[in-house]
């Protein structure tokens, strides 16, 4: 009985053990497993940075030659820019020398047909009609109320100047050389203003009243106008519409003188319908005040299109208000 005993326990210990080893070995399975796993992620983590440094080394580089691309495409936009300006330049040009050298064939050849029906006259007149041609004549004197194809009959007279850097810039000695050449046409004047083609007057507080002309109220506008800066959205219009309104009577012949190189309107016709508008036709058949205009060339680095569309608004404005366009076409150079 006791031999029996003791072989059970004998048995339980040995089963004991031999569970205790198989736990023991699958623990050291286990520790065995897991122990390459962390030397595995430390590697992964070095090659993974690896590869983060090395992509953005090349963005970084992508953004070097990006930045470097851009700098080069912006300078080969300016410079087409500039030649696209160039051809425009040289484009009025050639226009300009078209219209001159179709102007002087068409001159010419009026020249040659008048030339031609008076030699033909001359053939056919009398004995008597050959006499008188013959004896002295009396010099024709111009018209007193024109000069220089401008009529001068108006007693009130409103310069509207563009006062744009391009004017201010390229044309102002010109400009008030033209202003002194214009108050010399007229003696004396009942009353004259000035304004920008904005509308805004060189002298603001007097606005609604009429300078008075004296000699020296003359260098008084050519000293101001020397150093005179206003905004100009360089087109004439809107100092046209303010001269109308403010300075029109009935009881008045006023002419209004508009000066400047550039037309930055949008329409052609909108511009001369606004104009039209105001400036009525009276019943005799005229308009109530005159405009002449006087236009500049395209200035140095400018393109011509903007003073080609000053001088074909301005041509058709002057033809339809009684007045007369006057280009100028070369200025001299102090």
């Amino acid at each position: 009985m006791r031999l029996r005993k003791r072989t059970v326990e004998v048995f339980s210990l040995s089963f004991l053990d031999c569970i205790c080893c198989g736990f023991g070995a699958i623990i050291l399975l286990l520790v065995l497993t897991e122990y390459g796993k962390p030397i595995q992620i430390e590697e992964s983590r070095r090659n993974l940075q690896g590869q983060v440094l090395a992509l953005t080394e090349q963005l970084n580089e992508i953004r070097g030659d990006s930045d470097l691309l851009n700098r080069e495409l912006k300078g080969k936009l300016e410079t087409l820019e500039h030649e696209r300006m160039k051809l425009a330049r040289l484009a009025g040009d050639l226009t300009h020398v078209q219209g001159e050298y179709s102007a002087s064939k068409q001159e010419a050849s009026v020249a040659n047909i008048v030339e031609a029906e008076l030699v033909s006259a001359y053939q056919t007149l009398s004995e008597e009609m050959q006499r008188l041609l013959a004896q002295p004549q009396k010099p024709k004197t111009a018209r007193a109320d024109v000069v220089g194809g401008i009529p001068i009959d108006s007693e009130y007279v409103i310069f509207i100047i563009d006062s744009s850097a391009s004017m201010t810039t390229n044309h102002w000695d010109t400009a008030m050389q033209v202003l002194r050449e214009i108050l010399d046409i007229y003696p004396h004047l009942k009353g004259l203003q000035v304004m920008n083609d904005q509308g805004k007057l060189m002298m603001p507080r007097t606005r609604g009243q009429w300078l008075t002309d004296s000699p020296a109220q003359r260098d008084e506008i050519l000293k101001y106008m020397k150093n005179w800066h206003a905004f100009s959205a360089s087109s004439p219009v809107e100092g046209i519409e303010e001269a109308i309104r403010t300075y029109w009577s009935a009881d008045k012949r006023v002419s209004l003188y508009v000066m400047g190189d550039e037309y930055t309107g949008d329409s052609y016709q909108t511009a001369i319908d606004a104009i039209n508008a105001l400036n009525k036709v009276g019943p005799n058949g005229q308009r109530m005040v005159r405009i002449h205009a006087i236009g500049f060339p395209a200035g140095a680095n400018m393109t011509p299109f903007t003073s080609i569309r000053f001088s074909a608004l301005m041509r058709m404005v002057c033809e339809q208000n009684g007045g007369t366009f006057v280009g100028i076409t070369r200025e001299s150079r102090s």
